[in-house]
């Protein structure tokens, strides 16, 4: 038996949802996996099973605390903010929706760096806001003085600064956020997903600006990707607003052990960023050596990179099918044609890209 018509059904949808692209991904299996800037270092055995051990112990039969204070009081202590501001999430992008969700309504303008991740252009669209987009220098650095000048112009009521940013890793210079923040009166959203393997940190700021929020994530440099676990560090005020759109008991119990055990070995994520760092310089310098191709700097932990010769599309292609190596294609956007972005790796996922790289590059 066939499904009915949806038109009526579609009709009811907002105009602002169905012209929005869904934030969608195809992530085919292969033999080495760059393409969703995850931590290439899974958490130690010894962390896991603690993890578990906790989460055994824990009644499952019950919702996760409300608010999980111990672990707000250990993130403030950690990040040097205070408890009060800090709000946990099922990952950041979470935090990225209830953020948007308490300060946009229809018609309103949001500002934001061009490219950038996509998840913001989608929710504005959603809340029925405008999304206006400024364009990255030529080597995809940051025009301050042009973001707060389209900010003015449109009056914004939030602008979205990521740094580093995805996809183009380019991290906002010294003092930035601050420039940005006394030049305008808009609310101020530090996406620092990135943050832990480059650039200035926004953080500092928050003692002194109540127009700044700043989101953070475990999934990248704390290596909880599959756990899905961020937080956000706002004044209490304006986090006390922000909460009423997150719903409720959103962080799952097992997560929240999660956390809570990371937290208490930092040394695991300095090493792992450390290392993630060193590859990513030497891959870097390996590249640029490269015929062909166009390699940007970056402060985050993954590059992109643009071919001269061949089309992205292609050597996406090659990658996986030949060699098993996914990457992800980004070609598709006008501001990034001819271009892919590749996940720092482990050396020897460096060592076999750099390879098939010079295969499709030089055969």
């Amino acid at each position: 038996m066939g499904l009915p018509d949806p038109a009526g059904a579609l009709a009811l949808i907002k105009p602002s949802v169905r012209a929005q692209t869904a934030y969608t991904l195809q992530a085919p299996a292969a033999r080495r996996k760059l393409n969703q800037n995850e931590s290439p270092y899974d958490l130690p055995a010894a962390l896991k099973h603690e993890i578990m051990a906790r989460a055994v112990a824990l009644p499952w039969h019950r919702y996760p605390a409300f608010m999980p204070d111990a672990l707000q009081q250990r993130l403030a202590a950690s990040y040097g903010w205070q408890a009060d501001g800090v709000l946990t999430g099922n990952g950041s992008n979470e935090l990225i929706q209830a953020t948007l969700a308490v300060t946009l309504d229809a018609g309103d303008r949001m500002v934001a760096p061009s490219p950038t991740f996509s998840l913001y252009r989608l929710l504005a669209g959603v809340f029925g806001a405008r999304y206006v987009g400024v364009p990255l220098r030529m080597d995809f650095g940051y025009d301050v003085e042009r973001i707060i000048e389209t900010a003015v112009r449109e009056r914004a009521r939030v602008i979205v600064l990521n740094s580093p940013n995805n996809p183009t890793g380019s991290a906002l210079p010294e003092g930035a956020v601050a420039r940005i923040l006394a030049a305008t009166d808009a609310l101020v959203v530090a996406d620092e997903a990135y943050q832990d393997f480059g650039g200035p940190p926004a953080i500092p700021l928050l003692a002194t600006h109540a127009r700044l929020v700043v989101l953070r994530t475990f999934s990248k440099a704390l290596g909880l990707a599959g756990l899905r676990f961020g937080f956000l560090l706002a004044h209490p005020a304006v986090a006390r607003e922000i909460a009423k759109a997150r719903l409720p008991y959103n962080v799952n119990a097992i997560t929240l052990a999660a956390a809570d055990v990371v937290l208490d070995h930092p040394e695991i994520r300095d090493e792992h960023v450390r290392t993630i760092v060193e590859t990513r310089e030497c891959t870097i310098a390996r590249l640029a050596a490269l015929p062909g191709i166009t390699v940007y700097p970056s402060a985050a932990n993954f590059l992109l990179v643009r071919f001269r010769t061949l089309p992205a599309r292609r050597v996406f292609q090659r990658l996986h099918g030949d060699f098993g190596i996914l990457v992800r294609d980004v070609s598709a956007s006008p501001e990034l044609a001819e271009c892919l972005r590749i996940s720092i790796g482990t050396p020897d996922d460096m060592d076999a890209c750099m390879a098939a790289l010079t295969d499709i590059l030089e055969g």
